[in-house]
């Protein structure tokens, strides 16, 4: 496999891994608007040819890196991205809980999104 790139496809709400022309893994996440904007990771899926390469870890850095870019928190409800952010300190802060709280409630009012 070659190099994979990671890229933003901030309408479909997803930062895909793509390898040899084809997404081997991905991260579903939505912009939480209020209380304030943040970047709210809900899923983080690698395809199984493709799991043990580093690939989700790549994902969670650079989701990391897309919300430093902006200026804006990271709130992970995501069980990998929340493990790799309390892994990585340097590179994820700490999620504020009432970012996590208010994107657990966004989730609830929308069960169709993800």
């Amino acid at each position: 496999m070659s190099e994979t790139e990671i890229r933003d496809d901030r309408a479909a709400g997803r930062l895909e891994a793509v390898g040899d022309g084809e997404v081997v893994g991905h991260i579903e996440y939505f912009v939480l608007e209020s209380p304030a904007r943040a970047l709210v990771p809900v899923h983080t899926i690698v395809e199984p040819a493709h799991e043990g390469k580093g690939i989700a870890g790549s994902l969670a850095r650079e989701l990391y890196a897309l919300a430093a870019r902006e200026g804006v928190p990271v709130a992970p409800l995501c069980p990998y991205v929340v493990k790799w952010a309390e892994r990585h300190p340097e590179a994820a802060p700490p999620a504020d809980p009432a970012l996590r709280s208010a994107a657990k409630e966004w989730l609830r009012a929308h069960p169709d999104r993800f």
